[in-house]
């Protein structure tokens, strides 16, 4: 017994640094962020109820009530007949057409607080009367009429327009903190004017006023004419990207850049002024923003 002791100290004297060395690197790796702990929800598991810790927001793709704000093209404006609104085809709370409403839940209770001829300033006011509904979702479609003004110089300033908005977002989310929000983008303007230049009623219909800053003049191609409508185009994409910015930081805000992207086609535009949707438009439009909320 007395032989081996010097050899039984060795071992353990190895194994005691062995354990030093074990546990001070596993205590630098989980400093590095090697190992999970307790601070990271991705480790925690479930928690009661079968949520995630770090879960927030859950987006209801069923809502069973909705509130509309906007302008004219949630008006229905120039869909049924001309120079006025027809809210029943309205692409968010329409009872004539497959709007977003039929196609969500059939019977979902909707109100319709959009105002043709409204700009981002109204918003505010369009969100005062929505709150008292305290409806599951809101949809939103405003920023043509900021653009759409008797000259560039008169439309409204990118910063003015994304500020209005975030305070509107904010006032909102204080009011109905479980309201989910569907913004659609802002239409291409200068498409519009590619797509119904062709037609020469419409064309006559322009000059009365309608989107003066991209419509006026409609067949003049002289640089003069081309950079208004190139600077129209522009404050628009500015408008696009105010609006994703702001409703990208609210997790119950989706914004669907498919609506500027889309291509109407002469058949999707009204038929008495070459620019607002037709009924048919209208529908398109219902179709992009069901596929948007619905998306998982």
């Amino acid at each position: 017994m007395r032989a081996s002791t010097p050899r039984l100290k060795q071992r353990i004297t190895v194994s005691t640094r062995t354990g030093v060395v074990l546990l001070t690197t596993a205590a630098v790796l989980s400093t590095a962020g090697c190992f999970g702990s307790s601070d990271d929800p991705s480790r925690n598991g479930p928690s009661k109820g079968g949520k995630s810790r770090a879960e927030g927001p859950v987006w209801n793709t069923r809502p069973s009530s909705i509130a509309s704000l906007g302008d004219s093209v949630t008006r229905g404006f120039d869909a049924c007949s001309v120079l006025s609104d027809c809210p029943q085809v309205s692409w968010s709370t329409g009872t004539d057409v497959n709007s977003l409403a039929q196609r969500l839940r059939s019977g979902a209770r909707s109100w319709n607080y959009a105002k043709t001829g409204a700009v981002m300033a109204d918003l505010p006011g369009q969100i005062e009367a929505a709150v008292a509904r305290k409806p599951q979702l809101v949809t939103l479609m405003i920023g043509a009429n900021d653009a759409c003004r008797n000259s560039v110089t008169a439309m409204t300033p990118t910063d003015e327009f994304r500020s209005t908005f975030a305070s509107a977002l904010t006032r909102l989310r204080r009011e109905v903190p479980k309201t989910q929000v569907y913004v659609a983008s802002v239409p291409d303007l200068k498409r519009l004017w590619s797509e119904g230049r062709k037609n020469v009623l419409g064309r006559q219909i322009w000059k009365l006023g309608i989107c003066p800053s991209m419509l006026k003049d409609s067949d003049a191609m002289d640089a003069a004419s081309t950079e208004r409508r190139q600077q129209v185009d522009e404050r628009v994409d500015d408008y696009n990207q105010a609006l994703k910015d702001v409703c990208g930081k609210d997790p119950l805000c989706r914004y669907d850049g498919a609506v500027h992207k889309y291509r109407f086609t002469e058949r999707e535009l009204s038929k008495w002024d070459w620019f607002h949707p037709s009924k048919a438009g209208q529908q398109r439009l219902a179709a992009m923003a069901y596929r948007r909320i619905t998306s998982p």
